[in-house]
């Protein structure tokens, strides 16, 4: 089974076409090699698949026939990952709590005031 048709099957992308744009970005590798699209999946591989600025690590365990229900994944693959990724994932949530709040759209007027009164007191 070609890699892009394997990620798609196994969910970790939600189209096909998204799994074959990180394969050519090459976002995928099988054993640290960047994989083309095409490139056929056997049992053992160890795919490591950058997303969302974490490497998830996974070993083919079988191949499926066609996409699986999200229950069924892990029949498919064994997940290798790293708790360091997911932690780095937590620390990205945070940092970006640390500006805006989602939602709160521009700038008002006095927070326009506060902004420029902070640069003006670091000159």
């Amino acid at each position: 089974m070609r890699v892009d048709k394997y990620l798609w099957c196994i969910r970790y992308f939600k189209t096909r076409s998204l799994a074959t744009e990180a394969c050519k970005k090459g976002h995928v590798r099988i054993a640290d090699i960047q994989v083309k699209p095409a490139r056929e999946v056997y049992i053992t591989d160890k795919i490591t698949v950058r997303k969302n600025q974490i490497n998830y690590t996974l070993e083919v365990t079988d191949i499926p026939t066609n996409r699986v229900g999200a229950k069924l994944v892990d029949i498919y693959r064994k997940d290798l990952t790293t708790n360091d990724a997911t932690a780095h994932l937590e620390l990205l949530k945070y940092s970006k709590d640390y500006y805006r709040k989602k939602g709160t759209g521009r700038p008002t007027k006095k927070d326009r005031r506060d902004i420029d009164n902070y640069a003006n007191e670091e000159e």
